[in-house]
C-alpha cells in the first residue's frame, strides 16, 4: 500500500511494472524513455508501441516489460510547460491516475514511477513532485498498491522549498540550543543534573510537560496510573477507537502495509520500529505530549540531537499532519521516511 520515494535507476526496480515517460507516437525517445526501451529490448518493445501506434497527453497504454525485472511498462505522455496556465497540472494528474487504474486493472501489486514531464518536457521539478505525490497519494487512501517515486537527483527536485527552508532553520536553531545544553550540563555538578534534565526534556507520564508551550498540558493521576501498563499495541488501538477513526483508515493515513499494521494489532506485546510508531501517531493527529506517550511505550522518544526528530517535532508542533509532506522533507534531508 505505501508510497515510498526512492533515488534509484528505475529499469532496475523490482516491481510488477514500471511506468515510462513516453511521447505521443509512442516512439523511443531520449532519458528515461530511451534507458527504458534499451533495458527492455529495444526492438521488440518498439514492435509493441508501434502496434498501439499512439496515446495522447495525460493518457496511458500498457505493454510487456520483456528484458526489465517488471512484468509490464506503462507508457504515459505527460504534458510539455507552458508556463502553469494551459492545465498542465490537469493533464499531468491523469498521467498518474491512469497509469494507477491501469496497473491495479492488470493485478499488479507494485509499481515504479519516474517524476513525469520534469526532463525535457519542462516541468518544474518540485511542482512536478507536489502533482505526483498528490495524485498518487489520493488514489492510495482507496486501493491497496506499493507505489515507488524514483528520483535521480534529490538536490534539483527540492531546491528553492519555502517549507524545507524553514525546518533548515528550525533544526540548526535546536543544534544550537542543544549544545547549549549540553555545555550548561558540564558546568553543573552531578546531584544538580536530574532537575536540570527535568526541565529540559520531555519524561514520559511525568504529568507535565515543558518542551514547548504550543502543546503543554495537565495530565490527571487518575489518567496516569490507569493507563500506566498499556502496551503500544493497546494503547493504538485506545486512540484510534477515541479519534473515532477504523483500522482501515489509520493504517493508509500512516503509509502502512496492511500486514504490518494486522502484526501490530494482533500482538500485544508487538514492538514497531521508531518509523513506524511516529507514521502512527501521524495518522491520528496526536500532539507532542501524545506522540511521546506513544512513543514511550515502544522505548522510543524525540531526542534534540536527532535531524530526523528534530524535522518530526517541527511538524508536530505546527500541526501538520500530512504524512507525505513530512516524507518529502524527510527524503530531501536524507532521512529515513514514515510509515514504508
Amino acid at each position: 500500500m505505501p508510497l515510498e520515494i526512492v533515488r534509484n535507476d528505475i529499469t532496475k526496480m523490482p516491481v510488477d511494472v514500471i511506468v515510462n515517460a513516453a511521447n505521443p507516437s509512442l516512439k523511443m525517445g531520449g532519458g528515461v524513455c530511451g534507458a527504458i526501451f534499451r533495458a527492455a529490448g529495444a526492438e521488440q518493445l518498439q514492435a509493441e508501441c508501434d502496434k498501439i501506434g499512439r496515446c495522447e497527453v495525460g493518457q496511458a497504454v500498457i505493454t510487456g516489460g520483456y528484458n526489465l525485472p517488471a512484468k509490464y511498462i506503462i507508457h504515459t505522455v505527460g504534458p510539455i510547460w507552458q508556463g502553469g496556465q494551459a492545465g498542465e497540472a490537469e493533464l499531468l494528474q491523469s498521467c498518474y491516475r491512469n497509469s494507477l487504474a491501469l496497473a491495479q486493472e492488470k493485478g499488479c501489486n507494485s509499481i515504479a514511477f519516474p517524476l513525469i514531464s520534469s526532463g525535457i518536457y519542462g516541468y518544474l521539478k518540485d511542482q512536478a513532485f507536489k502533482v505526483a505525490v498528490d495524485a498518487i497519494s489520493e488514489f492510495l487512501l482507496t486501493h491497496e498498491l506499493t507505489v515507488y517515486l524514483v528520483i535521480y537527483e534529490r538536490q534539483s527536485v527540492f531546491h528553492g522549498s519555502k517549507l524545507l527552508t524553514a525546518i533548515g532553520e528550525y533544526i540548526n536553531e535546536n543544534y544550537a540550543e542543544e549544545k547549549l545544553r549540553d555545555k550548561t550540563r558540564s558546568s553543573l555538578e552531578p546531584s544538580d543534573l536530574e532537575q536540570f534534565d527535568g526541565l529540559l526534556e520531555y519524561v514520559p507520564l511525568s504529568g507535565y510537560l515543558v518542551s514547548d508551550p504550543k502543546v503543554q498540558k495537565m495530565r490527571s493521576l487518575e489518567e496516569l496510573v490507569s493507563n500506566l501498563e498499556e502496551s503500544f499495541s493497546e494503547m493504538l488501538l485506545r486512540l484510534i477507537a477515541e479519534k473515532g477513526m477504523s483500522e482501515v483508515e489509520t493504517y493508509k493515513r500512516a503509509n502502512l502495509d496492511r500486514k504490518l499494521f494486522s502484526k501490530i494489532r494482533n500482538n500485544k506485546y508487538y514492538k514497531p520500529s521508531k518509523a513506524t510508531a511516529i507514521a502512527l501517531a501521524i495518522a491520528l493527529r496526536l500532539n507532542l505530549n501524545e506522540t511521546l506517550d506513544l512513543l514511550s511505550r515502544a522505548g522510543y522518544t524525540l531526542s534534540p540531537s536527532s535531524k530526523f526528530d528534530l524535522i518530526i517535532k517541527y511538524f508536530l508542533t505546527n500541526g501538520i499532519y500530512n504524512i507525505y509532506e513530512i516524507n518529502e522533507a524527510l527524503y530531501a534531508f536524507g532521512q529515513e521516511l514514515l510509515g514504508c
